[in-house]
Formats: C-alpha cells, sequence, structure tokens
C-alpha cells in the first residue's frame, strides 16, 4: 500500500471513529431551542423581552469598570467586544499556553488574576454570570468550534468517558437521555440532545440566568448522583466534549430554557 493510500485509509478510519463517537449524525443535530415551544423560542428571540439581556447589560458594565490593583478593565486590552469578542465564546473551551483546559469563566478569571490583579469571580455569582453572558452575547450566531487536538485530545477523551458513564441510584449516563432518546417524551417534557450553545440561559424552573455546569449538577441530581464543585476538571472535560459534539450549531447565548 502506497503512502498516499495509508494516508486516505487513516483519514478514512479515523472520521469513522469520530462518527461513531458522536452518536447524532451531524444531520441530525439540534439546539435545545428546537425543541421549545413557539412561545419561548419568541422569547428567546425578542432581546427586548428576554430574561437573559438583563445579565448581558450588566455583564456590558462589569467589562467597562476597572478593576484590581492594576485597575485595568476587560475593554482597557479588548476594547470593543462586539467585534473583539466575536467568535471567542465558541472556541471554547480551549487549552491555554500552560496547558491547562480553560471554559469561558475559567479564561475570564485568569484574566482578572494575571492582567487586572483582582480577585476572582466565584462560580455562579451575579458578576460571573454577567460577564460571562456578555462575552458569549457577541458569539451570537457563530458556530461552535472546539480543537480537541494536541493537549486538549486527553480533555476530550476523558469528556467522552464522563459522557457514558452510568452514574447515581438510577444508574444512568448523559447517553442514555441525550443521545439514546432525545426526541422522546419524559412526562410532560420533550428530552432534548443536551446541547450546550445556549448557556449562560434562563431557565424558567431556576427564575435566573445559570452556567452549563449548574445544568450539569442539575442532571446529577435528578438521577441521585454525586455534584461535584464547580469547575471541577470533570466538568471542564465534559463541557470540551459537549462542545465538540454541539460543532456547527450557533451561540445563542443567553437561551431560555424551561
Amino acid at each position: 500500500m502506497s503512502r498516499a493510500v495509508s494516508a486516505v485509509a487513516l483519514l478514512f478510519f479515523a472520521a469513522a471513529a469520530l462518527a461513531q463517537q458522536r452518536g447524532i449524525p451531524l444531520s441530525e443535530l439540534k439546539s435545545g431551542s428546537a425543541f421549545l415551544g413557539a412561545d419561548l423560542l419568541s422569547l428567546q428571540r425578542d432581546e427586548f423581552a428576554n430574561p437573559g439581556m438583563l445579565w448581558v447589560e450588566r455583564g456590558e458594565k462589569i467589562w467597562r469598570e476597572a478593576a484590581g490593583k492594576k485597575n485595568q478593565s476587560c475593554a482597557s486590552c479588548h476594547k470593543d467586544a462586539r467585534s473583539n469578542m466575536r467568535g471567542v465564546a465558541a472556541r471554547y473551551p480551549r487549552v491555554d499556553a500552560s496547558r491547562k483546559l480553560l471554559n469561558l469563566e475559567g479564561r475570564i478569571n485568569a484574566c482578572r488574576v494575571e492582567r487586572q490583579g483582582a480577585e476572582p469571580l466565584r462560580y455562579e455569582s451575579e458578576d460571573m454570570l454577567s460577564l460571562t453572558a456578555f462575552v458569549a452575547r457577541q458569539s451570537r450566531g457563530v458556530p461552535i468550534s472546539v480543537s480537541i487536538d494536541g493537549p486538549a485530545r486527553s480533555h476530550f477523551d476523558a469528556g467522552e468517558v464522563a459522557y457514558r458513564l452510568r452514574r447515581g441510584q438510577m444508574n444512568l449516563s448523559c447517553a442514555h437521555c441525550h443521545e439514546a432518546n432525545w426526541g422522546k417524551r419524559l412526562l410532560s417534557e420533550t428530552i432534548s440532545q443536551g446541547q450546550p450553545n445556549a448557556y449562560p440561559a434562563y431557565r424558567l424552573e431556576w427564575q435566573t440566568l445559570g452556567s452549563l455546569q449548574r445544568r450539569m449538577r442539575a442532571c446529577l441530581s435528578g438521577i441521585r448522583a454525586e455534584m461535584l464543585p464547580y469547575a471541577s476538571p470533570e466538568y471542564l472535560d465534559l463541557e470540551l466534549y459537549l462542545a465538540w459534539r454541539a460543532q456547527g450549531l450557533p451561540v445563542e447565548t443567553p437561551g431560555v430554557r424551561r
């Protein structure tokens, strides 16, 4: 077999392996908004009515406020978020220069500590949710496109293991609901594909905005499984796998969910 043929064969088998990992064919990918009723879908699309926009507006104020020992704002370095942050959220989680996997919240806190000399923001705090929602909002409509190459690969593999691991008293994995049974009914709700592209999102059951990791913890609670602390490595790995699984879906932050 020639080297050219061998290379093509390797690419074919790699693509086949990734297709198997994906579970849901690309042609069948659906955002959670595809499972919303007309009223909630309209609410998400209306910037004046979407309750998540309250956090976006607060996040814009934080973006412009000087903070920390260096008295720097986010805008001091990044200038106009509407142009310079466009597409950023669609590329997270990602591995930084120190080979550490960061989600968007982690990147924000790294900038605060390293660039502003400020204290990191607490997960699910109003300031963290607001700033994350504001930054992610700038990528609305941009297709998710994360890298799983190089040092990210081990995190991706760990994320897939976490996605398929049976847990809790109900002995269920993420895949049981969001891969094997999406589109079916669970009581009064339709099971979605569990895509992450709308987070941070406003959920009616919470009556507030929440992060993707809050949603993960809610799922774990629902199957009577152990909930890990926010920003745990397992959650970050799982976020990367979910983002790869959602490749091509547009960012919808701030989403509205039931």
